[in-house]
């Protein structure tokens, strides 16, 4: 391709998914499955304008979008929040992966497309979009309802295991013929983990001196210079390079130039991140979406009903009453930016061609059933049986305003 086309197509990658995106937020709908949207419409198996004849021609543009993604999550991340909220946080975390991911296995070998794309939907299934739910309490107006603090908890542990379950993955999805090549394959990324890991416990320091400085262009390329590097060198070592660009802004956020790094990453994490998205959707042929429709619904069913299960357990663990229960539930209903880098990594392990096209479908519909259904919380109250919370004294209770809470 022609310099001149290249550009075209990328400029014109951009506008299109910025006007889709920019028409769907007029009714409400969050950016991602609009992004993705975009792509299938703009893409190579559609009729009428092809932006992109070949997806690959992209494949740097959306990978630094993957990168942005997770770089700007490893600087989020804090371990000190699992930490502060104790055994019951950690508990009410893991029994929603718990769920939702032994859920997503089961689902994974009853459509008996094999066992690698088992794994792969049992994450799909599992985790929720950290985009979407953060976006949700803060356009829903309910970062100070007493349950948002447990919601936050549990995307915090959904990212621990992410990082775990990606590294995990790795090698399952890179071919290894034996146990014995798996094994090495685990260990090299394994060491890799641990290296980062040690420098995100002591290097942290070091690392600042190398990219701190009072001009915010020169600390924009250090940054971003560091996140493209250590995403490439985890790719090197086996390990996805999502992970690694985790593991850097892990390690960037114990500096003293976090927080500049985190609004200066702001417009590259969208700007590339749309066109991650944007992508992924050239990649799928409106065609493929019919064998697929069935176990998309399936799924989406299974997905609503375990996690109201969750977030029942969790508001009682928590001693929160049954609206609270219902907001936890519903708010971490999305599905999103963590589900197509799974499904990213089984189109580059050539896994059953169904799984794109089944993973787009999932992905779209709780992307935009998962806000609609948790701003209209207080209606469906109902979900949960109300004997499971019997009134107590003192019950902390979370309304379904914007913003209100009251103690009954």
């Amino acid at each position: 391709m022609a310099l001149a086309d290249e550009l075209v197509a990328l400029g014109g990658s951009f506008l299109a998914a910025g006007i889709v995106a920019r028409l769907g937020a007029k009714i409400g709908l969050p950016t991602i499955p609009l992004f993705m949207l975009a792509g299938i419409i703009f893409g190579p198996h559609t009729p009428g304008l092809a932006l992109v004849d070949n997806p690959a021609d992209l494949k740097v543009v959306a990978a630094l979008g993957l990168i942005f993604l997770l770089f700007y999550l490893g600087l989020e991340f804090s371990l000190d929040d699992i930490v502060q909220g104790g055994g019951r946080l950690l508990a009410a975390g893991g029994i929603y992966l718990l769920l939702n991911v032994g859920g997503g296995l089961a689902f994974g070998f009853a459509v008996g497309w094999g066992g690698r794309e088992a794994l792969i939907l049992a994450g799909v299934i599992g985790i929720s979009s950290s985009a979407i739910v953060t976006k949700l309490l803060v356009d829903l107006k309910r970062l100070g309802n007493p349950e948002s603090r447990l919601i936050l908890g549990i995307i915090v542990v959904e990212d621990v295991f992410l990082a775990l379950y990606l590294a995990l993955l790795q090698p399952v999805l890179g071919g290894a013929h034996d146990i014995g090549e798996a094994a090495v394959a685990f260990g090299k990324a394994f060491a890799f983990l641990i290296t980062l890991t040690a420098v995100a416990r002591w290097g942290g320091r070091v690392v600042g001196k190398l990219v701190e400085t009072k001009d915010d262009e020169l600390l924009v390329v250090m940054f971003t210079g560091l996140a493209v590097l250590t995403a490439g060198l985890a790719e090197e070592f086996g390990v996805s390079d999502a992970i690694g660009a985790f593991m850097i802004g892990l390690i960037l956020a114990t500096t003293k130039a976090a927080g500049r790094i985190r609004t200066l990453v702001h417009p590259l994490r969208d700007a590339f991140a749309a066109l991650f998205f944007f992508a992924f959707g050239l990649s799928i042929a409106p065609g493929d979406f019919g064998p697929v429709v069935i176990p998309v619904v399936i799924a989406v069913v299974l997905t609503f009903v375990l996690n109201i299960a969750a977030g029942a357990i969790a508001a009682r663990l928590h001693s929160y009453d049954r609206q609270a229960a219902v907001n936890i539930g519903l708010t971490v209903l999305s599905r999103g930016e963590f589900a197509l880098i799974l499904a990213t990594l089984a189109l580059a392990a050539g896994l059953d061609g169904r799984l794109a096209p089944f993973i787009a479908g999932y992905v779209f519909v709780l992307a935009i059933l998962g806000p609609l259904l948790a701003g209209r919380s207080g209606r469906l109250v109902r979900l949960i049986p109300a004997p499971l919370f019997p009134s107590r004294g003192g019950e902390v209770t979370a309304s379904d305003g914007p913003g209100t809470v009251h103690r009954g």
